[in-house]
Parts: C-alpha cells; structure tokens; sequence
C-alpha cells in the first residue's frame, strides 16, 4: 500500500514523495532497506529535509473512560535526506538503510500476520513546512529467540489467542520505548488449571531479550484470582544449540506454581483494571512513567502456536485493520493541512 500525496502545505504544483520498501520482512535491531523516489512540482522546490518516522497503532488505558483507546505512536525518527533544490519535474531517488529499534513489535510469525500495525511514514520539509507525504506498511519477523521460545510454546501446547501494543512501561526491565508488546496465548491443557491464559512480552537488546511473562491464575476455592510475573533473560548467541522445550517449560512449571514471582490482584472490572495494573509496577500501564519518551502520541513454531487456526480470516482483518488505520492517518494529515490553510 503505497499513498502518493501532494504537499497539502504547498498546493497544486508541489512536488510528490513515494517510498519503498525493500520486501520481505526486517528483524527487530535489523536494518530497513529502501528508497524514497521525489518528483519535482511545476517549479522549483528548496528540499530542507527528508525524515523517515516508525508509527505503531498502540492501545492505551485510561482511569476516566472504560475500556481501552487506540492511537498512532512515533517510536523513531530518521533523516535520509535533504539540503538540495528539486528543480520543477525532476525526478530523483534517495536509497536508505537505517537501523530500527531492538524493541520494534513483531508483526508476523511464520509469515502470518498476528494484528501488530506498523508503518513508516515520509515527512518532507519543503519551504518551511513539513507535510506527511508517504505512508507505507513496515513488516518485522520474529529474532532467533523470539521465534525459538515461541516454538517451544506451541510445542508445548500453549495456543495463540492475539497480540497487541500496550502504551506504557514495564517496571524494573530495560524498556526503551513508550510502549511494549503483548503476545496473549492460551494454556496448554497441563496447565489449564493452573491459568486462563498467559502474556509474553519480549524486549530485545544488543545483547539479548528479556522474556517477560505473566499468567491470569484462576480464582480458588480459597483464594482469589491474580496476575502472577516472571522474568528471565536469554543472550543471542547459541540458541540453535538449546533445548527450548525443556527450558521453556520449567519457566512455565515455575509460573504456574508462582515460585519465583511476583502476583497481584487480577481485576474484577473496568473499573479497576487501570489501578490493578498500575499498582504492580512490574508489569503494568503505569502512565506516569511512560511519558511519550522516544515516541509521540499523535493521535487517540511460531507454527504450533497455531496463528492460523482460523486461516485467512485472521489474514483478512488484520490487512483490513492495517488499512483502515494508514486511512486514518492520512485522514489526520489532510485535515491538518486544511487547519494551516485557513
């Protein structure tokens, strides 16, 4: 999906920007491949700079409304170009290679779409003005030990239930950008009684990815229901060597039987899921510590997980969704455009 704009800042007459991607999809810490193509305007334009943005659709909670709200996050910004004069017709291309974020959200397994929208944006400044010009979908694949843990998962018999971008931070972990990512799975049947489904939450560095995972444990007949939390950190090297079967499920023994971790209270409803979760500073949406950081709000086997239990359909909404969401975004900047007109 590739979107060719006039500059809404500048008229009729000014030039046109279309970026793309190299194909196939790019890893977390990877580098982004591409090249944005510029087509001069019925003059002469004075090019100040061209400025790649990663934007995710991000869900955040909120303590006055029920239920949770979507919006687009900038979580990076790059230059790739800029300084020169595009005389009026002329075309010219701009190849790039940026690096993107350790934590950049998965978007597939296995070539399957799991709901995470991405995408990257072209911003060009022309005579003083910036204007959203491009809008392309970014594609991420799963590192080595992301996939590797996930396999073992559905080795395991944990099956996939959805993903999705929380807005806020993970307490006492190496986060760096506004948001993480939440892969919900549901129990395999050894572990269905000890709980309703587990969240797993992968934040990748240079030198390997913490696992963050946290189960909903089921009310007993003693004892209510709560949120139990784990954490373990894993290096990239040597993952082919590990058996990830093994391993995987100790942390899960370790979960399920809540050695090692931290439970809190699980929320009885909307109205205290917010506090539930900002309570536990482990591993909640805690917004006075997330802040838009590197990122700004700007608007409100792998295979035996099983991600294509219900087939295309999965595939269908999520592309749906995905375009709906770059419709919006584009409908955002039209209108910001109209708002500088008049």
């Amino acid at each position: 999906m590739v979107f060719k704009r006039l500059l809404g800042s500048i008229g009729i007459g000014g030039p046109t920007v279309d970026t793309d991607l190299a194909p196939g999809p790019v890893l977390p810490g990877g580098r982004l491949v591409g090249e944005v193509r510029l087509k001069g305007g019925r003059t002469a334009f004075d090019i100040e700079h061209i400025t790649l943005e990663l934007t995710a659709r991000v869900e955040a909670e909120t303590e006055t409304d029920d239920g949770e709200h979507e919006g687009a996050v900038i979580f990076d910004r790059f230059k790739v170009g800029g300084g020169f004069r595009l005389d009026a017709d002329e075309e010219r291309s701009l190849p790039f290679t940026v690096a993107l974020p350790w934590e950049t959200p998965v978007t597939e397994l296995h070539g399957q779409p799991i709901g995470i929208v991405l995408g990257v944006r072209t911003e060009l400044g022309v005579a003083g003005a910036k204007d959203k010009g491009d809008l392309d979908p970014l594609r991420v694949g799963p590192l080595p030990v992301q996939e590797a843990v996930l396999e073992a998962l559905g080795q395991l018999g944990f099956g996939f239930k959805s993903a999705d971008l929380e807005y806020g931070r993970i307490g006492g972990t190496g986060q760096q950008l506004p948001f993480y990512q939440e892969i919900e799975l549901t129990p395999a049947p050894r572990y269905a009684h000890a709980m309703r489904e587990i969240e797993v939450t992968f934040l990748a560095n240079a030198g390997g990815v913490e696992i963050v995972l946290e189960a909903d444990k089921p009310r007993g007949l003693f004892s209510a229901g709560h949120d139990a939390l784990t954490r373990f950190a894993v290096g990239h090297a040597g993952v082919e060597g590990r058996d990830w079967k093994t391993e995987v499920d100790g942390w899960m023994r370790q979960l399920a039987a809540g050695h090692g971790t931290r439970s809190v209270p699980a929320p009885h409803g909307p109205g205290d899921a917010y506090g539930a979760h900002a309570d536990k500073g482990e591993h909640g949406h805690d917004h006075h510590q997330a802040g838009p950081g590197r990122g700004t709000v700007v608007a409100a086997g792998a295979a035996g997980l099983a991600v294509g239990v219900v087939g295309g359909v999965v595939a269908a909404e999520v592309v749906d969704e995905a375009g709906d969401f770059f419709e919006d975004l584009e409908g955002d900047d039209e209108e910001g455009a109209a708002d500088e007109e008049d």
